[in-house]
Parts: structure tokens; sequence; C-alpha cells
């Protein structure tokens, strides 16, 4: 078991507090000391520039967790593996309870390896077990297809 801590913080500031003017800017803080500024998306009236909204943040959190569970089976395999790029995309829509919800991420990892290079068959199991395997997958109920 481990504990993963980070800490949020927002504060007034001069803003009026209604909904259409309090300001959505935050902070997130991880133990690690790296700060990233966040906010809302700017469809719910968040900042624009210079931070990560909650649900980009769970789309690239999805997208790392399934890229490091996907190096660690490749070298587990002897897989050497050059680069993994992937262009995730969440989609926010209504889920089955009719609540809005990031119902589907799609994955499209690019992977280059040296020497061996798995066939699509090979590939397609790789992304199957790195996707039973990531932690944040296994933490959601969101849809995560890969394609490539």
């Amino acid at each position: 078991m481990s504990e993963h801590v980070v800490d949020v913080s927002w504060s007034r500031g001069e803003h009026e507090f209604t909904y259409e003017k309090y300001s959505r800017d935050h902070e997130w803080r991880f133990d690690g000391g790296v700060t990233v500024p966040g906010s809302a998306n700017p469809a719910y009236l968040g900042t624009d520039s210079g931070t990560v909204d909650p649900e980009e943040a769970f789309v690239a959190a999805l997208s790392s967790c399934h890229m490091l569970t996907f190096l660690a089976i490749a070298a587990k395999k002897r897989l050497v593996v050059d680069s993994y790029v992937d262009h995730a995309v969440g989609v926010m829509a209504k889920n089955e309870a009719g609540r809005m919800a990031v119902t589907r991420v799609t994955l499209h990892p690019v992977i280059t390896f040296a020497g061996e290079t798995p066939d699509e068959a090979a590939m397609d199991r790789l992304h199957h077990l790195s996707h039973q395997e990531c932690f944040i997958a296994n933490s959601v109920t969101t849809e995560v297809l890969v394609e490539k």
C-alpha cells in the first residue's frame, strides 16, 4: 500500500464571490515539490492559458499510467523501447446516470523500438496487459481505448 499526497489551494482574493465572478485559479502542490497552476476548463469560466484543468489532468494520468505500465512490461519482456509518444483525448459526456463525466479516453500511442519490433498481435496483447495492470485505469469507470 502507498499514499499519494497533493495539496490543493485556492483563495478568493479580490474577486466577488458570485458564480460568474469568482476565480477558478488554484494551485496543486505535489509531494516532490512541483507546483502546477490549475483552473477550471474555460467552458466553466476557468483560465485559458498556463493552467491545467482537472479533466486534462485526469486524461494525462490515464495516459501516463498506461505508458509507464507498458514500459515496465516491455522491459520485463526484454523489448527495448526508444520512445513512446501519446496523443490522449478525453471526451466529456453524460454517463449512464445522466451526469457529466469523462466517459471515454482514447490513447494514440506511437512507440519506437530498438531492435525487435513486436507484430500487431503482440502489440495488442501488450496494450491489453498494460490497461489491465494500470493503477489509474483500475480506479475509474471511464472507458479507455487504444488506437494505433
